[in-house]
């Protein structure tokens, strides 16, 4: 999976995990797409920096260089907004 990728899907699955703690399979997945990141692109410390109203500032490090990824607000928040919006998931 390439990088761009699995960091995207773990910023989605990232916001679903924080608004759903109980929600063990958004954890499992998060923590999935973590490993990705951690063991194929030896990716350190990715968390969530920054919010604000229109984007999402990731933070991650690599090769001992802090670096930073943005997304659309509206992109990051897509999955939780359709999980939200699905009755079945509530």
């Amino acid at each position: 999976m390439r990088l761009e990728d699995a960091l995207f899907n773990w910023l989605q699955i990232q916001i679903v995990a924080e608004a759903r703690p109980d929600d063990h399979a958004a954890v499992e997945t998060r923590d999935f797409f973590l490993q990705i990141l951690t063991e194929d692109h030896q990716l350190a410390l990715v968390q969530i920096d920054k919010i604000d109203d229109t984007m999402i500032h990731v933070r991650y490090e690599l090769d001992g260089r802090s670096k930073i990824q943005m997304y659309p607000r509206e992109i990051g928040e897509k999955l939780l907004s359709d999980i939200n919006e699905n009755p079945k998931y509530n």
